[in-house]
């Protein structure tokens, strides 16, 4: 059935233009990731299956075919809204009702999924499905639109489609009920998805997290960049060991598994509750190199204060008397600023009210790039604005950046020489890896790490001050300020 169900997958997604793709959110499953989602389950003789975003039928067929060999009736609601994905979907479902022989039933609700959904947990009691497959629409949701405000019906707060869909199947399941969901890696960390986070690690606990190691692969026919995960939750269940999966791509030909305590995914005193994904056992130890909270070390750091276009009318394009510069990530050059440069955006903001209470004074900063490219070899990328480096009493940091600093205002030079050495160097990427699976930095992530103390970024700072500026030789400054050759974070 697997080439089948590729084949009507394909057709179907050529049908649909791109607008209509882009309102649905959904881009359907290869049939070799549907198969690996539906051996994750267990199967105990009855099952009664939700598959919400149904598409094609490529999950709920890969579930069948399993229960139909493990020997498991199957009675399944689907959700599919758009109608030529519906018609596909019938196809598909009623090839296995017939197939069954009275084993499978199946029915389609050709309706919004979040409309049904709340009103199902709110006034009915008939909502304990066993199990549920899922490959969710991707779609940010506006504050005030009707699907936020079912959602907060039901005491969801959460900024994506594909958040919503898998927290309403996680209130629909019984007791013990599994969930099996493809989704996007960003809900774990972030403070937009902080909410979510906390409701399913309230209500469920997490069996498997299956990592792709290449970013592209998983949706490769619908070119999705888009770095994903597979996640299978429990409810009601209480939280063991977590397995921790990988391949390189869908075909799982090198898939490998290792098993983690849970401390190791969730940071027993992490209120923010990120999601770690270690690959290796090494990326789980604590370093003595690194213990310290940025409160401990007196550092703080902050989203870049100014939001450009607000400030459109006090853009300047050179650089002037009565105006202060205005950095941007594109302002820096293989780790040196270069301001300022020519680019459709401002070098300068001219001085005014409204532009100066977004200033900080000039001084030591270490930057950090919010958003990296996706073919960066680093997802940190780090640079020092020395005090010296402008001549100007305050500086503006737009808003791409994320800004250390001290209440506001720069840091010693040693300091900050040394910070930027260790966010630059391979072992704290790699740990970064563990729990951010998108190129967006944010604040919030960099406030969760732990530091060397303020006297090891000085010392850090000061051996840098001589040293070439590539990765080489970073990370054998880490190294030997660590002393040892392998560690990671906490």
């Amino acid at each position: 059935m697997n080439l089948v169900i590729d084949k009507v997958r394909r057709e179907a997604s050529s049908l649909l233009d791109a607008q209509r793709r882009s309102d649905l959110g959904q881009y359907m499953t290869p049939s070799s990731i549907a198969t690996f989602m539906a051996s994750l389950f267990s199967y105990n003789g009855q099952a009664r299956l939700l598959d919400a975003g149904a598409g094609v039928g490529s999950l709920t067929s890969a579930f069948f075919d399993q229960a139909l060999q493990e020997g498991t009736a199957v009675d399944a609601e689907t959700w599919e809204i758009d109608n030529t994905l519906g018609s596909y979907l019938k196809n598909t479902l009623d090839e296995y009702v017939l197939r069954g022989q009275g084993r499978i039933k199946a029915h389609i609700h050709a309706a919004d999924f979040i409309e049904d959904a709340t009103s199902s947990i709110q006034f009915s009691s008939n909502n304990h499905y066993t199990h549920a497959i899922l490959n969710p629409p991707y779609k940010k949701i506006s504050s005030n639109s009707k699907h936020r405000k079912l959602l907060r019906t039901v005491g969801i707060e959460t900024v994506n489609l594909y958040t919503a869909f898998v927290a309403l199947t996680v209130l629909l399941m019984g007791k013990g009920g599994e969930v099996v969901a493809i989704i996007p890696r960003s809900f774990c960390n972030g403070s937009y998805y902080r909410p979510f986070r906390n409701l399913i690690l309230r209500t469920c606990s997490i069996r498997q997290l299956h990592l792709f190691e290449s970013r592209n692969q998983a949706f490769q026919d619908d070119e999705i960049l888009q770095e994903n995960i597979i996640i299978h939750l429990i409810k009601g269940e209480p939280q063991g060991s977590v397995i921790v999966s990988t391949s390189h791509d869908a075909k799982f030909l090198d898939y490998r598994q290792t098993t983690f305590d849970a401390a190791v995914i969730v940071k027993p005193n992490d209120i923010e509750q990120f999601i770690h994904i270690p690959t290796a056992t090494g990326q789980t130890s604590v370093p003595r190199l690194c213990a310290h909270t940025l409160y401990d070390i007196g550092l703080e750091v902050c989203t870049g204060p100014v939001v450009d276009f607000r400030l459109k009318e006090y853009w300047l394009g050179e650089p002037a008397e009565g105006a202060a510069p205005l950095l941007y990530p594109h302002h820096f050059t293989d780790g040196f600023l270069c301001w300022p440069k020519s680019h459709k955006k401002p070098n300068a903001l001219q001085l005014a009210s409204n532009v100066s209470k977004w200033l900080m004074p000039r001084g030591h900063y270490v930057l950090v790039k919010r958003f990296s490219a996706k073919e960066e070899r680093r997802r940190l990328v780090a640079y020092h604005l020395p005090y010296e480096a402008l001549d100007a009493a305050h500086i503006g940091f737009e808003n791409h950046w994320n800004v250390f600093h001290i209440g506001k205002h720069g840091m010693d030079e040693d300091t900050a020489k040394g910070l930027t050495t260790f966010l630059n160097s391979t072992v704290l990427d790699e740990h970064f890896r563990v729990f951010s699976g998108h190129t967006q930095v944010n604040a919030t992530d960099l406030r969760n790490m732990r530091y060397p103390s303020r006297e090891q970024l000085r010392k850090l700072g000061q051996r840098a001050i001589d040293q070439p500026n590539d990765q080489a030789s970073i990370d054998r400054l880490i190294e030997e300020l660590a002393g040892l050759k392998n560690y990671c974070m906490q």
